[in-house]
């Protein structure tokens, strides 16, 4: 795999993130959302990290 192509996986990563933190809270009950949207941030935070991290590790010219 090419580091564009890393790069590239890095972020439909990053996007299924945002995705999954959107599906956990959109459309809940106020009281469901109340509970669950705490966990949501946190783990979209520690997913964005990591990406961010191995996005790091990559060469600048790979996100060109």
């Amino acid at each position: 795999m090419t580091e564009r192509e890393v790069y590239e996986v890095l972020m439909i990563e990053e996007a299924d993130a945002w995705f999954e933190y959107l599906e956990a809270t959109r459309e809940k009950m106020p009281n469901r959302y109340d509970e669950l949207e705490p966990w949501a941030w946190a783990r979209l935070n520690q997913r964005l990290r990591l990406v961010r991290r191995r996005r790091a590790k990559l060469p600048p010219a790979a996100a060109a």
